[in-house]
């Protein structure tokens, strides 16, 4: 039998039977869409943390009070037990270290309240940056300038602002030279940051940054500071940046040899490398859980399609009877649980993506789509009709022509 007659005549069988045709398919489609869904939620999440990353560049280490990165609340108990890292600390390592190619700290408030005119927002992130941290963050700026040395050093009543700032508190034209209230204290603004989006529902946007010295006589020195250091390299040349900052906190700590650090040093790769090997697992835990139902999947189409051989034993004694050979209805039978599982297949591969971009637009988080996972949803899916198919088809070959007419109907 040619391979299209016996595709034709497959799709015409499942088409007889759609209901049960759909209900068998229900695993397959459970099974693939668990697995598109994730990887392109998991490759969404990875691009946006390389993108953040890269926002501070490859080769930034920062010391701060707190790392990047911890897993027990019991950690989270012992590292606020720590002292702040200071504005004097940011001093010592901008004069001490030899190695880093630039020095910036900041300081921030999660909300503050931002006011022009009758225009406002309460939930704006302040931030407190010395003059060399717009460049540490490869802060792109879609209009004016960032801050100079003098006016980091002056406390001058200068602001950088979000994109959200600009639309929702400036209002229309130049932003620039405009004066906003800052928790009620005035500053011109000078600069306007590129729009970067949405994170987890969160706009990224709705930030207000001043210099810190600013920052620091309007809000108190009562906070723990992030210092940023370019180290001009990665690899080698990063871990000797690394423990050149190490030793300088050390000393200003007065830690003998044999103390653990009561600081963090880290670099650019921590928290991508953490997050990478989460998101991995993760990853891993959901293919193996839909690897499960791809295997409930198979062995509910095996299941009916030995329903189905049975149901058409008369049918496929006919066949035999005019002549058709024991391939053909094997060929058939196996065209049919691949067809079914790669519908189900292909329905499970729409479902999976559709599900993360609704996702992405219910709470912002970040999805891409990876063609090779849609690629390899359809192979395997097909794979498993293929392999349950097997049986069913294998007895439906091998019936008996005579046997087969004598079936009831």
């Amino acid at each position: 039998m040619p391979l299209k007659e016996a595709f034709k005549l497959a799709v015409q069988s499942l088409w007889a039977n759609k209901m049960r045709s759909i209900l068998t398919l229900l695993g397959v489609i459970i099974g693939v869409a668990s697995v598109i869904m994730v990887v392109t939620l998991t490759n969404g999440a990875k691009q946006f943390v390389t993108s953040k990353v890269n926002t501070y560049g490859a080769a930034v280490v920062t010391i701060s009070r707190m790392p990047q990165t911890f897993i027990t609340i019991e950690e989270f108990v012992e590292f606020q037990k720590r002292k702040f890292v200071t504005y004097d600390d940011y001093r010592a390592v901008l004069s001490d270290c030899k190695s880093c190619a630039s020095v910036g700290a900041q300081r921030s408030n999660s909300r503050g309240n931002v006011v022009r005119g009758t225009q406002s927002t309460t939930d704006s992130q302040i931030r407190g940056w010395t003059w060399t941290m717009p460049a540490l963050s490869n802060l792109d700026l879609a209009a004016g300038r960032s801050f100079t040395e003098i006016e980091d050093t002056h406390s001058a009543h200068v602001a950088i602002v979000g994109s959200d700032i600009e639309d929702n508190v400036l209002g229309p034209g130049d932003p620039l030279g405009k004066e906003i209230h800052v928790d009620g204290v005035p500053f011109t603004v000078i600069g306007v940051g590129q729009s970067q989006g949405k994170m987890f529902g969160n706009s990224m946007d709705n930030w207000v940054s001043i210099p810190l010295t600013t920052f620091l006589e309007r809000y108190g020195a009562q906070g723990s500071l992030v210092i940023y250091v370019d180290s001009g390299g990665g690899g080698a040349v990063m871990e000797g940046v690394s423990d050149e900052l190490r030793a300088i906190m050390r000393v200003r700590r007065h830690l003998a040899p044999d103390k653990p650090d009561t600081f963090s040093v880290d670099s650019s790769a921590t928290f991508q490398n953490l997050l990478g090997n989460i998101l991995n697992n993760f990853g891993a835990v959901v293919v193996a859980i839909a690897a499960i139902s791809l295997v409930i999947g198979g062995i509910v189409i095996m299941n009916i399609m030995l329903v189905t051989v049975t149901e058409r034993t008369r049918e496929i004694g006919v066949r035999k009877a005019l002549g058709a050979r024991r391939r053909d209805v094997l060929l058939q039978f196996l065209i049919e649980s691949a067809v079914l599982a790669s519908c189900g297949g292909g329905l499970g591969v729409v479902l999976g993506i559709g599900a993360a971009k609704i996702i992405t637009l219910a709470i912002g988080f970040p999805s891409v789509v990876a063609f090779w996972s849609i690629a390899v949803g359809l192979i395997v899916s097909a794979s498993v009709g293929l392999f349950f198919g097997i049986y069913p088809a294998y007895k439906a070959s091998s019936l008996d022509p005579i046997a087969a007419l004598r079936a009831e109907m």
